[in-house]
């Protein structure tokens, strides 16, 4: 892999969330322990010391906390430079608890039924049920009191600029018990959809605005040889078992996301009953019909696909990145598919990434002796500094400052020509798990690679006008979100299943309506119903 490719890769880790213990802590389950310390003036006591609200240390005694997190297993969190700087600058040491990320949740699980709680939880993934209930209990402290008194300027600063970012983690009950990974960058939902340049050239064809553009392009690509090899072996459009497109695609018909999402004019909608969803299945149906959609796309793998896109068959896919599934070098010879229109008004539309990354990374137990301290700590993580700290390690290890008055940054070469992301594993936690903090381009200056910026501009030039997050984080009570889960669980079955007869003609589109009566039986309108009422919560 050449240096140009590692680049783009570390960028993606550095502006994107990562997909996807031994708890031995006591303490009291009295929701207030430390909760009252907060006060009205610059200092909150911790223990014996003292809390800054600005200013480094945080406390003047050295402050001892217990952090569960999960793990990749890469370093010792002990020896990483990134966990050693924040120590010598906070003047809080932490004792880690840690857990492989295939057995955090059950450990997670077992430290909250026993009561054996760490003071902090990092990169927990705390479902919305988890930080309801816990939170409800006492059992996690509401952060929102520390947040608004001046121990967490990078989180207010956001919050007030992102008030969409406040209300997507605050409770019914009007509490903040656990804070999220925000990405205030981000474009992409998923992978979109990507051309292949050089049959875009051998056709002499411009980008398709409309769904009939596209057709006819495809119905080119099928008949005229791009690939120039005197073989009719063009794949005009491949996907697995539509997962990849389908988003993409939807928003060609006015549509923001592929289960539930809210309208402009904020109201609900269930994708899978849609009319606009009627048009998505009629259009594939054409395709397949004429084979321009790959018949293989039920039953293919991901490398499957990828190896047609190496061996210059697809002209239409999707992908993270074009020379993923084509092969060579990133460049921007593969051009961003441009959403194109249909027959529906407002169309198209894009289904944009909402800026929350990860959900329920950080939250403090009841066990914490200095709630102040701990949201300090993380707040840090939430601010530039603070947030190069931990996405791209110390100063002069990785990268070092170009120009550290614009913040201008530069890579340095590794050490024994070593992968550079694999190394910054071990410099930080935050590698491989769904941690607190932020992200935003000014992160990245000076480090994007020419690929990068053709990206963005991609993004800005396509995408960015017509996007809009499909539906912000909403809370459900429990009683609600096992009655959501369990008819969303089965109408999903069902949609899967109906969706592939009919874009292969298995079921005729004439049955629509028998089909949409069916969802409908099933729980279609009450999952409206419940998301309707979420969201005119949330929009108060």
């Amino acid at each position: 892999m050449t240096k140009f490719r590692k680049a783009s890769l570390i960028l993606l880790s550095l502006t994107t969330s990562a997909t996807l213990l031994q708890a031995c802590g006591s303490g009291s389950n009295d929701g207030n322990n430390g909760a009252t310390n907060a006060g009205s003036g610059s200092n909150a006591n911790a223990g014996d010391g003292s809390i800054k609200k600005d200013g480094f240390p945080i406390v003047d005694k050295t402050l001892t906390l217990k952090m569960m997190s999960q793990d990749v297993g890469v370093a010792d969190w002990n020896k990483m430079p990134v966990l050693q700087e924040m120590e010598k600058l906070t003047g809080i040491h932490m004792e880690y608890q840690n857990s492989p990320v295939d057995s955090f949740a059950t450990k997670k699980n077992l430290v909250f039924a026993s009561g054996d709680l760490p003071d902090i939880f990092y990169a927990a993934e705390l479902t919305s049920a988890e930080q309801v209930t816990y939170g409800t209990q006492g059992v996690l402290v509401p952060l929102e009191k520390y947040i608004d008194e001046g121990y967490a300027p990078n989180l207010k600063k956001i919050f007030d600029e992102h008030p969409d970012i406040r209300k997507s983690y605050t409770t019914p009950d009007g509490h903040i018990y656990s804070l999220p990974n925000i990405d205030l960058s981000a474009v992409w939902y998923r992978g979109p959809m990507w051309y292949n340049g050089k049959f875009l050239k051998a056709l002499n064809a411009a980008e398709p605005k409309t769904t009939e553009e596209l057709y006819a392009y495809l119905k080119r690509v099928k008949e005229e040889d791009p690939n120039g090899n005197g073989k009719k072996d063009e794949i005009p459009l491949t996907s697995v078992k539509l997962d990849d497109l389908r988003m993409y695609f939807l928003g060609f018909w006015g549509i923001y996301n592929e289960v539930y999402y809210a309208d402009k004019d904020g109201k609900v909608h269930y994708t899978p009953q849609e009319e606009g969803y009627k048009g998505y299945l009629t259009f594939l149906n054409r395709l397949w019909k004429e084979e321009l959609l790959d018949h293989e796309t039920f039953s293919q793998t991901g490398d499957q696909k990828k190896a047609k896109g190496t061996n210059n068959q697809v002209a239409l896919f999707n992908d993270w990145f074009p020379y993923f599934t084509l092969g060579g070098e990133p460049s921007g010879d593969n051009p961003l598919m441009t959403p194109v229109k249909s027959e529906v008004e407002g169309s198209p539309v894009y289904g944009k990434h909402p800026g929350l990354s990860t959900n329920g990374t950080f939250a403090i137990t009841s066990s914490n002796p200095s709630p102040e301290a701990s949201i300090r700590w993380v707040d840090y993580l939430y601010g530039y500094d603070g947030a190069t700290l931990f996405s791209q390690g110390p100063e002069n290890l990785l990268w070092k400052y170009k120009n550290k008055e614009t913040r201008e940054k530069e890579w340095l070469p590794v050490e024994g020509g070593k992968d550079r992301e694999e190394v910054r594993g071990t410099l930080t936690p935050n590698y491989g798990i769904p941690a607190p903090g932020m992200s935003s381009s000014e992160l990245t200056k000076g480090l994007k690679s020419e690929f990068d910026i053709w990206l963005d501009e991609q993004n800005t030039e396509k995408l960015v006008p017509i996007a809009k997050a499909p539906f912000p984080y909403v809370y459900l009570t429990n009683e609600q979100q096992t009655e959501a889960t369990a008819l969303l669980a089965d109408l999903g079955t069902y949609v899967t299943q109906m969706e592939a007869k009919f874009v292969t003609g298995q079921e005729p589109l004439s049955n629509w309506d028998k089909y949409v009566a069916q969802l409908k039986k099933m729980g279609s309108d009450r999952i409206v119903e419940l998301y309707q009422a979420a969201y005119d919560s949330w929009n108060k």
